[in-house]
C-alpha cells in the first residue's frame, strides 16, 4: 500500500477537515466489478464509495404489483401498479443495467385526476430502520470502502427526478396547479423528516441528501425557499450525532452558488469544475465546505496523457486548507477506466504537489 491510512480514513479526514494534504481519488463501487484491475487500483490508493441505506421505505396499505414483460419491439419492461382508494397509479420502466438504473417511460402522474391518488400514495409510505444491513455491509467491505447513506430526494426534487412526474410536467403543473404540487411537497417532506433520525442513529458516517438539482428549472428563489430549509433541518439532526451530510450537485450551479454556500452541508459531491464555475470560485463561495468534484466527464474522451495533464493542472489550483476530493460520480464509457487510471509499480511522486494524492 502506498498510504499508511486506509482509503476510508483518508476520505473521512478530508470531509472532516483533518486532511494532511492528500486529495483522495474515488469512484462509486457500483461502477467496478471485482477483478484483478479493481484490486490493483485499491492497492494503489483508489477509494471506493459504496452507497447503502440504513432504512427501507415501504407502502403500508397500498397494493403493489410488479409485472415484467417484453414490449412489442422486444424491449424488456417493468410495469409497477399501485392500487389506492382513489384509483390505480402505475409506472412503465425500461431496465438499463449498463447505466445502473431504470429509465422511466411513464410516470405515476398522468393528469390532474391523479393528484388525490398520488398524495395518498406518498402519505402511505413509511420508513423502516435497517441499521443491521448497513452495519453488515461496512463490516464485509473493509477499509478500502467508504459506505455512504442516502436520504431521499429533496421534497420538491422528488417530483422531478423520481417516478412521480418528469421535469416538463412538473414545470407546467408548478404554474397551473401549484397548490396541488405543494401538497405533494409537504407529504414528501414529512416522509423525509421521519428518515433524518434513522440516518443519524445509524452506523454510517456520512449521507447524501437527494441531489441532481436542476437550477435552470428550480431557480434561485425556489431553491432558497424549498431546498435550503430541508438541508438545514437534516443537518441539525445528523450533526448532533456526529454524522456528515452533503448533496450531489452535478448540474451547472452558477445561479445558486451563494445559496449552496449558506447551508450547513458539510460537502458538495459531484461538482463539475468544467460545467459549473471553476474550483477557485466554488471554494470561495462554499464557505469551507469539502468539495467532492466529479472528475469531469469531458475528460473521459481524452488520451491518458491529456487527462493526466488536466488533472495535474486542476490540482495546481488547490490552495492549502482547501478540502478537495476527486471522484468518478458519473458513468464512464465502458473500459475507459482501464485506459485512463494509471497503473505500474511506482506510486505517485509524493514530493510533487501537483501529483500528491492521485492514486
Amino acid at each position: 500500500m502506498y498510504y499508511e491510512q486506509s482509503a476510508r480514513k483518508r476520505i473521512m479526514q478530508v470531509l472532516r477537515g483533518q486532511s494532511e494534504g492528500h486529495v483522495p481519488f474515488t469512484t462509486y463501487s457500483l461502477f467496478s466489478e471485482l477483478s484483478t484491475f479493481e484490486r490493483e487500483m485499491r492497492e494503489r490508493g483508489l477509494g471506493y464509495v459504496a452507497i447503502s441505506s440504513s432504512y427501507d421505505i415501504v407502502q403500508r396499505l397500498a397494493t403493489v404489483r410488479e409485472i415484467r414483460y417484453r414490449a412489442a419491439n422486444g424491449e424488456r419492461m417493468i410495469r409497477t401498479e399501485y392500487k389506492t382508494p382513489y384509483g390505480l397509479l402505475y409506472t412503465e420502466q425500461k431496465p438499463q443495467p449498463e447505466l445502473y438504473t431504470n429509465w422511466t417511460k411513464e410516470h405515476l402522474f398522468k393528469s390532474e385526476e391523479d393528484y388525490k391518488a398520488l398524495l395518498w400514495l406518498i402519505q402511505d409510505r413509511v420508513a423502516i430502520p435497517r441499521h443491521d444491513r448497513a452495519a453488515k455491509l461496512v463490516a464485509s467491505l473493509g477499509e478500502d470502502f467508504a459506505v455512504r447513506d442516502q436520504i431521499p430526494l429533496e421534497p420538491l426534487q422528488a417530483m422531478i427526478s423520481s417516478d412521480c412526474m418528469d421535469a416538463q410536467t412538473f414545470s407546467l403543473e408548478w404554474y397551473d396547479n401549484r397548490d396541488e404540487i405543494l401538497k405533494l411537497y409537504d407529504a414528501f417532506r414529512e416522509l423525509n423528516r421521519s428518515i433524518y433520525p434513522i440516518v443519524a442513529d445509524g452506523p454510517l458516517e456520512f449521507a447524501n441528501y437527494g441531489g441532481n438539482v436542476i437550477p435552470a428549472i428550480i431557480g434561485k428563489k425556489n431553491f432558497a425557499q424549498y431546498y435550503l430549509p430541508n438541508y438545514e433541518e437534516a443537518a441539525e439532526i445528523l450533526h448532533k450525532k456526529g454524522k456528515l451530510i452533503g448533496t450531489h450537485l452535478d448540474d451547472n450551479n452558477e445561479t445558486i452558488m451563494a445559496e449552496i454556500g449558506s447551508t450547513s452541508l458539510d460537502y458538495i459531491e459531484a461538482y463539475d469544475p468544467v460545467f459549473s464555475p471553476p474550483l477557485e470560485t466554488a471554494f470561495a463561495q462554499f464557505g469551507g465546505k469539502a468539495i467532492w468534484i466529479n472528475w469531469p466527464s469531458a475528460w473521459h474522451a481524452e488520451s491518458p496523457e491529456r487527462a493526466e495533464e488536466l488533472t495535474i493542472e486542476l490540482l495546481s489550483r488547490v490552495k492549502p486548507g482547501d478540502k478537495l476530493l476527486i471522484a468518478v460520480t458519473e458513468n464512464m464509457p465502458i473500459g475507459r477506466d482501464r485506459e485512463l487510471f494509471p497503473r505500474g509499480d511506482k506510486p505517485p511522486n509524493a514530493e510533487n504537489k501537483k501529483e500528491e494524492g492521485i492514486l
